[in-house]
């Protein structure tokens, strides 16, 4: 597995070995000991994934930018097993240098790369494709009274979505999310 730290240096990109031939295709999409492994070579957390969560989306559709808060924080390991996403995580530590910053890399299923988005950071993505089917491994369960949200289209953050020949799609929730300024983690 190649592991890329990307410009949130905590947030990284993981691209699983594919194995092809002329049959096709195999690929180990998630190993635990190798995973871990990766993490603590950089200096980094590696706690263990007890969730699966997964998703399917329309083209168009905005889904986040969602985190949940202590006393059961989630980091997520994102991945698209159809279709395509463009995949955001947003730092919303306040002590941290990188407060406010943003991160966004393309996930589909052709390319196979995962994103790695620790607890302390805000996750949304955009679906680029129709019949997107986006699955979430996370450290912590889902637990409601700690589920939080970010604004999508906060200036201060000033995500640069990609623009798409459809109508976005939100849920009421995500657009009265609060903005950066109002959040707590």
């Amino acid at each position: 597995m190649k592991v890329t730290r990307t410009g949130l240096p905590e947030v990284l990109i993981i691209e699983p070995k594919v194995f092809e031939d002329e049959r096709g295709w195999f690929v180990e999409s998630y190993n635990e000991r190798a995973f871990q492994e990766a993490l603590k070579a950089l200096g980094l957390p590696a706690p263990r994934l007890v969730q699966d969560n997964r998703s399917c989306s329309k083209k168009g559709v905005l889904r986040g930018l969602h985190y949940q808060r202590a006393p059961h924080p989630q980091d997520k390991l994102v991945s698209v097993t159809s279709g395509a996403i463009f995949d955001v995580a947003v730092d919303i530590r306040k002590e941290s240098p990188t407060f406010g910053k943003w991160v966004g890399v393309e996930l589909s299923a052709n390319n196979g790369r995962m994103l790695w988005v620790p607890a302390g950071f805000a996750h949304g993505f955009l679906s680029l494709q129709d019949n997107t089917q986006v699955h979430y491994k996370v450290s912590d369960f889902y637990a409601k009274d700690c589920e939080a949200s970010l604004n999508w289209a906060d200036q201060q953050i000033a995500i640069e979505w990609p623009a798409l020949d459809v109508e976005l799609i939100l849920s009421e929730k995500d657009k009265a999310a609060p903005l950066l300024a109002e959040v707590s983690f």
